[in-house]
C-alpha cells in the first residue's frame, strides 16, 4: 500500500531526526509540502536539505517561537492539511525540571501548535500527536515522561471532540521503545546494556522498532483511509505492552 499526498501541506513538529524525520521524509515522498522544525539548527537543516522541506528553527517550549513558527510554514506551504506534534522534552525524573521539560514540550507545545494551525486548516485535516506506550502504565524509571504522555492520550480525545465540528480529525500514536542513529536506545546499548537488555527482552519480536515503521502509522491516520477515525492513538510497539 502507497500513499498518495500530493497537494498536501504538512507540518511537522520536531521534524529533525527519529520518528519526526522519518515523518516528514514519508509524507515528503508521497508527494505533500512539509515542513518541519527543531530546536537544533544544524540537524535541522541536514534533514530539510534531504527531504527537501521548508524548515524553521523552533524552541518548541517557547510559545511565542510556536507561534512564529506556525504562522511562516503556513505562508509557505500556503495553509496546513495535517499537523505532527511530535516533540519531546525528555524531562523523566519527578523533579522540578523533569516535571517543567516534559510539560512545556510533551503537552504545551502540543497544545500551542495545535492552537495556531487550527485556522490554517480546513476540514478533512488531520492532527496526529506523538505519545508512548509509558502513558498505559505506571514507571518507576520515568514518572514524569509517562505522566504527561497519558496526558496526552486523553488531550487527543478532547481535542478530536473539538475540532470535528470543523472536520478536523485528531488522532495519536504511541510508540514502544525505537531506536535509530543517534537516538537514546543507541547510545544505551553501550551505555546502560543491562537497561537495554531487559527492554529488549520485554518486546516479542525480538528488537527494537524503527522511526519508520511510526512513521508509517502516522501517515496512514493523516489519510483519507482513516477518515472515519478520530479521538484514538493507536499503540506502535511490536508487542511491547504485552510483557
Amino acid at each position: 500500500m502507497s500513499f498518495d499526498f500530493t497537494g498536501k501541506r504538512v507540518v511537522v513538529c520536531g521534524g529533525s531526526r527519529g520518528i519526526g524525520r522519518a515523518t516528514a521524509a514519508g509524507f515528503a515522498a508521497a508527494g505533500a509540502r512539509v515542513s518541519i522544525c527543531a530546536r537544533g539548527e544544524a540537524t535541522l537543516r541536514e534533514a530539510a536539505n534531504e527531504i527537501g522541506a521548508h524548515a524553521g528553527v523552533c524552541d518548541l517550549s517557547d510559545a511565542a517561537a510556536i507561534q512564529h513558527y506556525i504562522a511562516d510554514a503556513a505562508a509557505a506551504l500556503g495553509g496546513i492539511d495535517v499537523l505532527v506534534n511530535n516533540a519531546s522534552g525528555f524531562g523523566s525524573q519527578d523533579t522540578e525540571d523533569g516535571w517543567a521539560a516534559s510539560l512545556n514540550v510533551d503537552v504545551l507545545a502540543t497544545t500551542r501548535a495545535s492552537r495556531e494551525a487550527a485556522p490554517h486548516m480546513g476540514a478533512g485535516a488531520s492532527i496526529v500527536n506523538v505519545s508512548s506506550i509509558s502513558g498505559f502504565r505506571p514507571s518507576l524509571r520515568t514518572p514524569a515522561y509517562a505522566a504527561v504522555k497519558a496526558l496526552l492520550i486523553n488531550f487527543t480525545q478532547s481535542q478530536a471532540a473539538m475540532l470535528a465540528k470543523q472536520g478536523i480529525r485528531v488522532n495519536g500514536v504511541a510508540p514502544g521503545s525505537i531506536e535509530f542513529p543517534g537516538g537514546s536506545w543507541e547510545a544505551r546499548r553501550t551505555s546502560d546494556p543491562a537497561l537495554y537488555g531487559r527492554i529488549l527482552a520485554s518486546i516479542p519480536f525480538g528488537r527494537l522498532g524503527t522511526p519508520e515503521e511510526v512513521a508509517n502509522v502516522i501517515l496512514f491516520l493523516a489519510s483519507p483511509l482513516a477518515g472515519w477515525v478520530t479521538g484514538h492513538t493507536i499503540v506502535v510497539d511490536g508487542g511491547q505492552l504485552l510483557s
